[in-house]
């Protein structure tokens, strides 16, 4: 009599079971999920990503996947606890090292990323940077501020032979105000690699130039790499030439279109090849008001001369020598020098600056190789193109 309603509190209890049966199911699989997200969490890519040791300038970055970094990641020296600056993607899935890392250094990523479901990770990756049994360093011939002639050249002086000259040669940059052609030169070994940057034509005068070299941390060739940044950056002054004719016994100083100075003179005897005077654009590349010359070859030594003003590394200079005074004008007799007057001397020093051409004409000898350090401009441009390490 009762079985209907009997039948229908079983029948809900049945379907409330079946119910309970299905939502625990459904708990017991979200759960699962839960645990997998926190058991997997977010994942790091460094670079690099071995332990040997790595170059200064070598790109060092940590990339994370499945989270999102949080604030104050970085790299850090292990020794100093100084941190490396770094940069941050758009994306801000990768820190990338923005500045070089130190010789012998070693350093430790730091930091947390956030992943789904609350999980989370530490970073703790390793840097090792190499030590190197021999840095190579650079001797500018051009100071900071300088104000230099329209031919000078910037010359680096490498401390060693640089092997690969190529990679050097790219980091080295060089800039021009206003825009002026010019390009790097390798010239042969002076107790070390030497670079050589000039116009191809005479600077405008006023033109700016800048150089910056990137070489700290650059390999340059068999494990040797750069000791530090160079840079160098000057001012190309007044337009002076000296117009130097060895059959006309004088100079003329030009400045600009305008003869600033017309000197009688007196140029090497040309009796012996050493007593000729090279002809060529020579360089003013020092003067000294005091200069203590010696000449075995020519049997003097240790003579004091005044105003001297060396225009090669082969013992040319112009000169004030007032024993020649009697001939300055007339006749060729000096051991190579071009002598002046004591005046006259004193006037051309004083307007005489660094990287001032010296156009000599008319000598049996031209100037080379063989002649020192600056003869730049004895080469014609597409031999000092073909120069450079990097292929045009």
């Amino acid at each position: 009599m009762n079985s209907g309603p009997l039948r229908a509190a079983l029948g809900r209890r049945a379907f409330l079971g079946v119910s309970a049966a299905t939502v625990a199911v459904l708990a017991a699989a979200c759960a699962k999920d839960s645990t997998e997200a926190h058991a997997d969490g977010p994942t790091f890519t460094y670079t690099p990503s071995g332990d040997e040791p790595i170059g200064p300038l070598t790109p060092v970055s940590v990339t994370v996947a499945g989270g999102t970094f949080r604030p104050g990641v970085g790299l850090k020296n292990t020794a100093t606890g100084k941190q490396v600056k770094v940069t941050v993607s758009p994306d801000g899935a990768t820190v990338t090292v923005a500045e070089p890392l130190g010789y012998g250094a070693k350093y430790a990523w730091s930091g947390v990323a956030d992943g789904e479901g609350g999980t989370f990770a530490g970073l703790d990756g390793k840097v090792s940077v190499v030590s190197p049994d021999r840095t190579m360093s650079v001797v500018i011939n051009v100071a900071d501020d300088a104000t230099v002639g329209i031919a000078a050249p910037l010359i680096l002086k490498f401390s060693g032979t640089v092997e690969d000259k190529a990679a050097v040669e790219k980091a080295l940059k060089v800039t021009t105000v206003p825009a002026t052609e010019g390009a790097w030169a390798w010239l042969p070994e002076d107790n070390g690699s030497r670079a050589h940057w000039r116009p191809r034509n005479y600077y405008a005068p006023g033109t700016k130039v800048s150089m910056k070299g990137t070489l700290y941390g650059l390999d340059h060739g068999d494990g040797v790499y750069g000791a530090a940044d160079v840079s160098s950056s000057f001012t190309v002054g007044r337009s002076q030439i000296v117009k130097a004719s060895a059959p006309s016994h004088r100079i003329r100083v030009m400045r600009g279109d305008q003869v600033y100075l017309d000197l009688p003179c007196s140029y090497g005897e040309a009796d012996l090849p050493r007593n000729v005077t090279r002809s060529g654009i020579h360089v003013v590349s020092e003067k000294h008001e005091d200069f203590y010359m010696s000449n075995p070859a020519a049997g003097y030594f240790n003579v004091r001369e005044r105003f001297a003003v060396r225009i090669s590394n082969n013992g040319e200079f112009i000169h004030a020598n007032p024993a020649t005074v009697g001939n300055q004008g007339a006749t060729n007799v000096t051991n190579g020098c071009i002598n002046l007057s004591l005046e006259d001397a004193q006037r051309y020093f004083q307007s005489a600056i660094f990287g001032d051409p010296v156009e000599v004409t008319g000598t049996s000898i031209a100037l080379s190789e063989a002649d020192g350090d600056i003869y730049d401009w004895t080469i014609d441009w597409p031999t000092w193109l073909s120069m450079s390490a990097l292929k045009k």
